[in-house]
């Protein structure tokens, strides 16, 4: 007969035998028990004069079995004690922070120590005193508060055709397991984008018509920049999305599955009972039967853990411990790290916005959305802009030095203003060199007219403008050499030049009769 160790039940029964006054031969014929076995355990119950007209209680048959299968313990071997005079060694190089193979640790122990033992003796050790290569215990988490967590993962599917590419793309789905209920919704997508995970939650919200508070979610960049156990960082679009739905996170930790089991064991599933043997048109056809596949298949079955109805568990007990849902799909904002340029913008999107000129070479965070652009220095608000498409521009004039803000604008107005400072016919001037089909063509010659006055003085250049408007002569250039010509007189005081001078007609001016090539006719009167 082979050998087997007697469990509580077979001592119980082969004591309640024992009891009813049945000899040891009998007990092993009717357990199927060796009756040397019978005897050790019917001795012991005769030694501690166990009653017989009741039955035993658990801790009388513990007792039995306990004198029985107990042994002694062996003396250990004197190997076994050469090993254990080196046991904080052994620890040290099995737990340190690169842990040893027992073949490198005995291989040291040996070499540098002196051990005679055996590699044998050595592994029997480790297992039985250190528990090498057990696995560690574990604990059962419990389920958090209904109503309270939502576990969220991406698993890969398989391959779809897509038709905006027209080619085979690998399809990922967006997972959402509610913990308490196990109720679930299934996001197909083809990118692991911020974008598409604010889109597959607020279509989960929607499919639940209930929003948790909790969020446990998986590493992936879309949602976590920096994975840190103690300090993760989200994204900063995604943390614009808990903001606004007022969600809390709490990530699982980089390669730990046990963080989020609860949806982690339900990818294989999804994989397996809706995706693998189907055939979808495309990914719109892909998420309408996945959306259907969660209320009625994986919805309505009994779940294996809980065995109970997802949907069932959902409507009774979690629906009414959650949060309402959201009423408007997220606008996902695009957050970069710009330079302000030196001509006062940034670059957003390929698109230009202005900034004020404090701010020049200085690095900001700009929030890009669907309407508005937020240009942010430090915690400051510094500007605000309309979201403009590729190739636009959006420049304030106030963000501009105020004596560069005209120029840069190509403001024909505000030349002229200038102009009409320096004098009368100065803006005459300036109002004939741009009074044109074609202002912004002359516009330089006109700047060059005020420079004239800031090097000649406001008195010389109006009188030379006066001159040039009467036998109509409009050319910047030509007014430049009267005003050298002019230089090399003897120059008047200053305070003559920033007088208006009123010069009199040339001397070398005619009637107009001088000119006429045949006889007018006479005026009335004449003759």
């Amino acid at each position: 007969m082979t050998y087997r160790e007697l469990n509580m039940i077979d001592v119980k029964e082969l004591l309640r035998h024992w009891a009813k006054g049945h000899k040891d031969r009998q007990i092993a014929r009717d357990t199927g028990t060796d009756r040397k076995t019978v005897g050790r355990y019917t001795k012991v119950a005769a030694e501690l004069e166990l009653p017989r007209d009741r039955d035993l209680t658990d801790e009388e048959v513990h007792e039995v079995g306990r004198r029985v299968q107990t042994r002694p313990l062996l003396a250990p071997s004197e190997e076994w004690q050469e090993v254990a005079k080196h046991h904080d060694r052994i620890v040290k190089w099995l737990t340190g922070k690169r842990p040893l193979r027992l073949t490198k640790v005995r291989k040291l122990l040996v070499r540098e120590h002196g051990m005679q033992a055996s590699y044998d003796t050595l592994r029997r050790y480790a297992v039985q005193e250190l528990g090498f290569g057990k696995r560690k215990a574990t604990v059962l988490l419990a389920d958090p508060p209904v109503g309270q967590e939502a576990q969220v993962d991406f698993g890969r599917m398989g391959l779809l055709h897509d038709a905006v590419t027209a080619r085979m793309r690998t399809l990922w789905a967006l997972v959402i397991t509610l913990v308490y209920s196990r109720y679930q919704f299934v996001w197909p997508t083809f990118v692991q984008t911020t974008a598409a995970v604010c889109e597959g939650l607020d279509r989960a919200w929607e499919f639940f018509g209930a929003m948790p508070h909790v969020l446990i979610p998986d590493n992936t960049k879309a949602m976590i920049k920096d994975p840190d156990a103690k300090a993760p960082v989200l994204t900063a679009a995604f943390l614009d999305y808990v903001q606004e739905r007022d969600l809390f996170v709490d990530p699982a930790r980089v390669r730990s599955p046990r963080d989020k089991a609860r949806v982690e064991n339900q990818v294989p599933f999804v994989r397996e009972s809706w995706f693998d043997g189907e055939t979808f048109a495309d990914l719109a056809d892909a998420r309408q039967h996945a959306r259907h596949w969660c209320a009625v298949e994986a919805g309505l079955r009994i779940h294996g853990t809980t065995q109970r109805v997802p949907y069932e568990v959902f409507v009774a007990e979690e629906q009414a411990a959650m949060k309402a849902p959201p009423t408007a799909d997220f606008d996902v904002p695009l957050w970069v790290d710009v330079k302000v340029h030196p001509d006062h913008h940034v670059q957003v999107a390929r698109a230009l916005y202005s900034v004020p000129t404090l701010y020049l070479h200085k690095a900001v965070r700009v929030r890009a959305d669907r309407s508005l652009v937020k240009i942010y220095f430090r915690t400051e608000l510094i500007k605000v802009h309309l979201r403009q498409p590729p190739g636009g521009r959006s420049t304030d004039p106030a963000d501009y030095p105020t004596d560069k803000a005209a120029y840069a604008l190509r403001s024909v107005d505000a030349l002229l203003a200038k102009a009409r400072e320096r004098g009368a016919h100065v803006g005459q001037y300036a109002e004939r060199l741009l009074g044109g089909p074609l202002p912004w063509t002359r516009m330089r010659q006109t700047y060059a007219l005020l420079s004239l006055c800031e090097k000649y003085g406001d008195g010389r250049v109006e009188a030379i403008c006066q001159s040039a408007l009467t036998f109509d002569v409009v050319d910047v250039t030509r007014i430049t050499r009267m005003l050298k010509a002019a230089a090399s007189l003897p120059t008047a005081s200053t305070a003559t030049r920033s007088k208006v001078v009123q010069l009199p007609l040339p001397r070398f001016a005619r009637p107009r009769e001088h000119f006429e090539t045949r006889p007018g006719t006479p005026e009335k009167g004449e003759g």
